[in-house]
């Protein structure tokens, strides 16, 4: 049933409007007439970029621990759904309430231990197991790495084929030989380098992060979020170098390699130091 205008504007302007009132602000930006231009101009493939954006910002609220920042950012992603949802509508494809019930439809297949009779007597291991055998069925008569999103990042997708192609038996038994693999893949490298053909190089380069996200995965480590550790401690030491050179009136620009590795040395040394 469509609202008056009147019912519409109460709605929009209402702070306690929740969900309601966020479709129908989304109803109105899209509106042909009244809407807003760019709202109006979006489409499936326009927006995709900035779901994908909203996702790492929610990621990283959590990661800082700042949940006033993660409120708003989730409000950002939900944001993205709605926007979704809404140009499906449009097109008689999909609403808001149908992508809805069909995740709850999902969540209540894939959990008959808790919204069915199976009992929930089983470990955390044993769940994820029944979760993953449910899945393979819904999958149907698929391969077995049919389903992994291309759009992944590419870390994480080379984890999640790895771990569907390890449920079939296609996996190293244990982390020795994932070590070995390592050095054998620098090798081919290093000959693909001395032969200057760069499609090989970037190859074998490939090759070489595929084997280091399984040994992460052998380690019980996620490979992502140790490269994340990884950027964050390289960029809170560079800015610590760049605050050691602008203490004696310098940039990094004017700086050279062996006073930026000084530093560097340093202040590696000082972060190791007890408080």
């Amino acid at each position: 049933m469509t609202k008056s205008k009147d019912a519409s504007q109460k709605l929009c302007l209402d702070p306690r409007g929740g969900l309601p009132r966020l479709l129908e602000i989304m109803a109105r930006l899209r509106d042909p007439q009244t809407g807003c231009p760019w709202d109006i101009e979006q489409d499936f493939a326009s927006i995709a970029p900035y779901t994908i954006e909203e996702a790492y910002e929610v990621a990283d609220a959590i990661e800082t621990g700042d949940m006033a920042a993660l409120r708003a950012e989730l409000g950002d992603l939900l944001l993205q759904v709605v926007y979704y949802t809404q140009m499906g509508r449009e097109q008689g494809l999909f609403d808001f309430d149908s992508v809805s019930n069909t995740i709850a439809d999902k969540m209540v297949h894939r959990h008959p231990h808790v919204f069915g009779a199976e009992s929930r007597d089983k470990t955390a291991e044993q769940q994820t197991q029944d979760w993953e055998k449910i899945k393979a069925a819904e999958r149907g008569d698929g391969g077995t790495l049919d389903g992994v999103a291309l759009g992944l990042p590419a870390l994480l997708r080379a984890v999640k084929l790895q771990k569907r192609a390890a449920r079939v038996g296609f996996d190293w038994p244990d982390v020795g030989p994932v070590i070995d693999k390592i050095a054998e893949e620098a090798r081919e490298l290093t000959v693909a380098r001395q032969s200057g053909v760069q499609g090989d190089i970037a190859e074998e380069f490939g090759d070489l992060l595929f084997v280091m996200a399984n040994l992460g995965r052998h380690l019980g480590l996620d490979a992502e979020a140790c490269l994340r550790a990884a950027n964050a401690k390289f960029t809170r030491r560079f800015g610590a170098v760049e605050d050691r050179l602008r203490a004696i009136g310098k940039t990094a620009g004017q700086s050279s390699l062996a006073e930026m590795d000084g530093f560097w040395d340093a202040v590696k040394v000082a972060e190791k130091l007890p408080e």
